[in-house]
């Protein structure tokens, strides 16, 4: 796809912050420690890129679709962690309060998360609902003017350094399968509201992940989110644009795999030459490129049939996560082999972005739960 200046302008810009901000040693220092890094989110919400795809209005930038996906994509080919950072609070985070909110809740809690003073996470998956997300069991009980929730989230990302939680709860247990299930906001410092400890993860080091548990915490009922029992449809919308953004974050991974590829291949000489002089390194980068070529105009017209609105567009942001997610293991995987033994110390780079690709496949929606998504659009 050939871009208009002014997309180009951004990427640029996008590029330059990331390639001059995620410094080596910070982002070695949060795949050792974990954590999160409290100066590089501020410095993010300061430049607007916490409220990038967020209105106006709420305080956000207004941009597009595409403006969200190159700035998920650049920060991604230099830190997948640290394009975490922006990307939750422009998609899963303000997702369900962007479109099931009321003009109180969204003027309350929106421009908190694009100035950066305050985090949300997305809270639905549960020990026992994860690819069948519709078997949410933590319960919402009225109870005057609150609604009273119990239950057990898991492996919520960025729990442990929000502020508010998305939770997902079943209101109606009469009604089965995914109906009955509600949205609410929690303050994630409300009584009785206790964290996991943060997980020990294969990658994706600096954003932490956890369980949130959930016992006798009153939610005032007007910070249920959206109508009530039709929370499950909720989540699937505004796990579309989830989907985008891991599909551009995947999109970043392998383009950074690609240029150290390239870069390594020019300087490794084996049998008195480059190795990139034989036949078996150059076509596996020939491969490499023409797989990311591909996600990258799969990614980007997504992008625009989602602001435009078109009927397929969220079959589409599943197909986009589908195939960038699995293309960027695959494009990972061939360049630690292109590395040698050197691909697996840590020293090189490609070691990380291994390790950082393989939740690709996993995290909002696995690639099975994407062709049941895909096959079931175009079977029904």
């Amino acid at each position: 796809m050939i871009l208009a200046e002014k997309y180009e302008l951004m990427r640029k810009n996008f590029r330059n912050f990331a390639e001059t901000e995620f410094t080596s040693e910070l982002q070695e220092k949060l795949d050792r420690q974990g954590g999160f890094d409290w100066d590089i989110h501020y410095k993010m919400a300061k430049y607007g890129f916490l409220g990038c795809k967020l209105p106006k209005e709420y305080g956000g930038q207004g941009g597009d679709t595409l403006s969200y996906i190159l700035m998920v994509e650049e920060f991604a080919r230099v830190c997948p962690v640290l394009a975490i950072y922006a990307n939750t609070p422009n998609s899963l985070g303000s997702g369900s309060l962007l479109y099931y909110g009321t003009e109180e809740q969204k003027k309350k809690y929106i421009p908190m998360l694009a100035s950066g003073e305050k985090k949300i996470c997305f809270a639905l998956t549960e020990p026992g609902a994860g690819s069948d997300a519709g078997g949410v069991i933590t319960r919402a009980v009225a109870d005057g003017d609150d609604y009273v929730l119990n239950g057990r989230k898991c492996f919520i990302s960025g729990a442990p350094v929000s502020d508010y939680a998305v939770v997902y709860a079943r209101t109606n247990p009469e009604l089965k399968g995914s109906k009955g299930i509600s949205m609410f906001i929690v303050d994630l410092k409300s009584e009785g509201v206790s964290l996991g400890k943060p997980e020990e993860k294969m990658g994706i080091g600096g954003y932490p992940t956890s369980d949130i548990v959930l016992e006798n915490v009153r939610v005032h009922k007007s910070d249920l989110l959206g109508p009530l029992d039709k929370g499950f449809a909720a989540a699937m919308k505004t796990l579309d644009g989830g989907r985008l953004g891991v599909a551009a974050q995947a999109l970043g991974i392998a383009q950074a795999c690609l240029e150290e590829s390239i870069r390594y291949s020019k300087e490794r000489k084996q049998f008195g030459k480059p190795i990139c002089k034989n036949q078996a390194i150059s076509f596996m980068i020939a491969d490499m490129a023409t797989e990311i070529e591909a996600a990258r105009e799969l990614i980007y017209n997504t992008a625009l049939e989602k602001d435009a609105g078109t009927k397929n567009a969220p079959m589409k942001c599943s197909m986009c996560k589908y195939y960038a997610s699995e293309m960027a293991n695959r494009v990972a995987a061939k360049a630690v082999q292109i590395h040698g033994g050197y691909g697996y110390i840590k020293e090189y780079k490609v070691e990380k972005l291994y390790r950082d690709a393989r939740i690709l496949t996993l995290y909002e929606g696995t690639s099975q739960v994407q062709q049941m998504v895909i096959s079931g659009n175009l079977l029904r």
